[in-house]
């Protein structure tokens, strides 16, 4: 494809929009504010609650609301990800909201708030049931203490399926801040709350502070979705359109798969509550610390890409999806691997240094780090079955990701049960990551059925950066150890100072090889530096 016909397609297919990879720094710039404060708040629960029977009982009861709060009320969930498939063909940007498309929404809000409503009011009347099944293996008291907080939580089954749509709505639109600046609202609360509730011994105030939290986040995004003509009337008077139908052939598998998604969280809390007290909220924290850097680079390209791909395969270019999603995974594996090199040498260090004060001590430290170091893995998988799954949903494919994330439930169990015994904690993180790896593996075979994605371009590149962050990481170990540090405040200068020079030497060594991302990279700093 040439440059002619590449600058050609991008003028066609985003005229009025930001660049790509402005508006990749922009939501990056916004991610990494909201990932901070989450960061913070993630600090505060450790130190009011530490790793113990108050924590486990929060993190084992917030998997059933989370399923709305994250998954469908996310950017890249279900709701989010049929409404921008959707409506990315009917509207257009600058033009005012059509009658047939405001309806169509109603119809879907009206929809899903009955539905989860009374998903909402089923889980309230029966979560002491819940919380039997999904801790199986836990003490009475954990079953009981996650129960409330399970109560507590159950209006987030309506909450966040309403985010979802509404980012939705937001995000085809291109407004992409409002989605990604909500959710430190959620932190805000949290922090709040939990900060000047005195005594909270079973973490009660921690669980009405996240539902409260999720209330702020959906109104937050109100005014600007009331702004594009998106005010909500009650109707249903779409159900019987086509476009009402085409959401829910893409909702259903979507949400099967996000369930599938869940089913690998409820089989590693089985395995976790056979464990020491404290290993489900130590997984919980490794979890966090992986998704923070993770989370900015995968939303940062593949918002403003997902709706891209969507109107590509509207109009069936698919040598502009080719392009960039080319682009899109090169750039993000590019970042990707100085951050594994990062979470592999400086993961003890990081943990205790934002978690152990207050009731999380030492412990907590070396389980979260065992933890984090097998799930780091995982990362340029995540990134290549992440980036393919939103070309199927461009494709109003939500399926095919759903019988592959479904057929790998059996292998998760098994790698359980493989890993668990010698490795604990671990075993059941290196578990997840060889079951993305998997994932991302066969939706890498199945989609040639759509689109002939030539991976050798892909796997040239990967193999570049692989041997080069091989490379550093060697010369990272040898600095790590022979820099021998043990004041707190220098510790943090010595990690930063060697992962500083470590990503210098990286960018250069792929910068030899050829590397397009790297002389890029090379001459934006130069630019910048000499004004040329």
């Amino acid at each position: 494809m040439n440059s002619n016909k590449i600058m050609q397609c991008d003028e066609n297919v985003n005229k009025k929009s930001i660049s790509l990879l402005k508006t990749a720094w922009l939501i990056a710039l916004v991610i990494v504010i909201s990932k901070v404060t989450g960061f913070f708040r993630d600090v505060v629960i450790a130190k009011y609650y530490g790793v113990g029977l108050v924590s486990d009982a929060y993190f084992y009861a917030y998997q059933i609301p989370s399923l709305m709060l994250i998954l469908f009320g996310g950017v890249g969930g279900p709701f989010h990800s049929a409404i921008v498939s959707v409506f990315s063909k009917i509207v257009k940007v600058n033009k005012k909201t059509s009658k047939f498309a405001l309806n169509l929404f109603n119809t879907f809000v009206t929809a899903a708030f009955i539905v989860c409503f009374i998903l909402a009011l089923g889980v309230f009347l029966f979560s002491d049931v819940i919380c039997q099944i999904i801790i199986s293996g836990g003490n009475p008291d954990l079953v009981n203490l996650a129960s409330t907080h399970l109560k507590i939580m159950s209006p987030i089954l309506v909450i966040g399926g309403l985010i979802g749509i509404y980012y939705g709505i937001l995000v085809t639109y291109n407004e992409f801040l409002i989605p990604n600046i909500s959710p430190m609202l959620v932190s805000f609360v949290i922090i709040f709350v939990i900060s000047f509730v005195k005594n909270d011994t079973e973490g009660y105030a921690l669980a009405l502070a996240t539902t409260l939290g999720a209330l702020v986040q959906f109104l937050f995004q109100l005014p600007k979705a009331f702004k594009l003509g998106y005010k909500y009337i009650p109707t249903l008077s779409c159900i019987k359109k086509q476009k009402y139908k085409n959401i829910l052939e893409l909702l259903y598998p979507s949400i099967l798969s996000s369930t599938v998604g869940q089913i690998y969280i409820y089989v590693d809390m089985f395995f976790a509550s056979q464990l020491e007290t404290g290993a489900w909220t130590a997984i919980g924290y490794a979890n966090r610390i992986f998704q923070f850097p993770v989370g900015i680079l995968v939303t940062a390209f593949l918002v403003p890409l997902f709706p891209l791909f969507s109107k590509l395969v509207f109009k069936k270019d698919y040598d502009g999806i080719i392009y960039y999603f080319n682009k899109g995974i090169g750039l993000l594996n590019f970042a990707a691997f100085p951050i594994l090199i990062g979470i592999l040498l400086f993961s003890h260090d990081a943990v205790m240094i934002l978690f152990e004060r207050g009731q999380f001590d030492s412990n907590a430290t070396k389980m979260v780090t065992i933890a984090l170091i097998f799930l780091s893995v995982s990362i340029i998988p995540y990134i290549f079955r992440d980036s393919l799954t939103r070309i199927y949903f461009a494709f109003n494919d939500s399926k095919t990701p759903f019988y592959i994330a479904l057929s790998s439930v059996l292998t998760k169990v098994i790698l359980n049960f493989i890993f668990v015994k010698p490795l604990g904690i671990g075993g059941i993180t290196l578990s997840t990551s060889f079951v993305t790896l998997i994932n991302g593996l066969l939706l890498g075979f199945f989609i040639r059925k759509k689109i002939k994605i030539d991976f050798k371009v892909y796997l040239k590149e990967f193999l570049i950066m692989f041997l080069s962050a091989i490379l550093v990481f060697l010369l990272g170990v040898f600095l790590y150890k022979y820099i021998n540090v043990k004041d707190l405040k220098f510790i943090i200068i010595k990690d930063s100072l060697i992962f500083i020079i470590l990503c210098i030497l990286y960018s250069i060594i792929t910068c030899l090889f050829n590397l397009s991302y790297a002389k890029e990279l090379y001459i934006r700093i130069k630019s910048k530096i000499f004004k040329v």
